[in-house]
């Protein structure tokens, strides 16, 4: 478990809005070296927004968002750049390109950031597969394996240029449950033996308990993170009756009128 202060992201004051509609209002946390961080929430809360802004997709109104001190809100030209190359990210839907292979996939960000010669890439767009099991898939396209494969070979390519960090934004949607916990397998092994930081969005409880070191609740009443801390402990001892219903799965009491 990474110490407290070794801190690779840290988010302060940051507030996040859709024209005059706030969505996350002034929030602080960090991410710390090595964890399986989960950014979790009812629907509508603002996980997938929270994430964007993370990885640059968008300016937030207020705040920073700093990668080893860097701030990625402020970061112009070379420099954003340099930071961007320290994160990878698998989206929702793989966003695999259909057109090209596995491997002419899992290639893209070497093509687009390195000078490296074409069999370097291969060797190392191979490697990356290898890391996930898809290595006999390499020359295969997107539409001829199952979507589990489809995020795996998506995990690959968040890998290709070595990152420190990977942001997840739910890698276990659409999945059955033996596909999903088999994905929660890989995520749990690549932290462990690449010492890989994960950021991941999720309300899928299996895979929270699952592979969770730390989780930050967002509620869309308040804008605001509700629980911070242990995703078992929470659910046993917060104080909030709201994130114990949630971890707990019940439905939510209604007083009458």
């Amino acid at each position: 478990m990474a110490s407290h202060e070794d801190t690779i992201i840290q988010v302060r004051n940051f507030t996040a809005a859709y024209g005059d509609s706030v969505v996350i209002d002034d929030i602080s946390f960090d991410v710390h070296r090595g964890e399986i961080f989960v950014i979790l929430g009812g629907s509508g809360c603002g996980k997938s927004t929270l994430l964007k802004h993370m990885i640059g997709l968008y300016e937030p109104k207020t705040g920073s968002i700093a990668f080893g001190g860097d701030d990625i809100v402020t970061a112009r030209g070379d420099k954003r750049v340099e930071i961007l190359r320290r994160f990878g990210v698998m989206y929702q839907l793989g966003a695999l390109f259909g057109s090209m292979t596995l491997l002419e996939n899992v290639r893209l960000p070497l093509e687009e950031y390195t000078d490296l010669p074409p069999d370097a890439m291969d060797l190392i767009a191979t490697t990356k597969l290898d890391l996930v099991g898809l290595r006999e898939f390499a020359g295969h396209m997107p539409a001829e394996i199952s979507g589990g494969m489809q995020k795996r070979a998506a995990i690959a390519r968040a890998m290709a240029l070595d990152p420190g960090i990977l942001f997840l934004d739910e890698p276990s949607a659409g999945l059955d449950p033996i596909t999903s916990a088999e994905l929660d397998d890989l995520i749990k092994r690549l932290s462990r033996s690449l010492q890989i930081t994960f950021v991941i969005v999720t309300h899928e409880l299996p895979s929270i308990y699952a592979i969770a070191n730390r989780v930050i609740m967002l509620d869309k009443r308040v804008k605001k993170i509700v629980a911070d801390g242990d995703p078992n402990d929470l659910r046993e001892n917060s104080d909030n009756p709201w994130v114990r219903q949630f971890f707990n799965r019940q439905a939510e009491e209604h007083s009458k009128p």
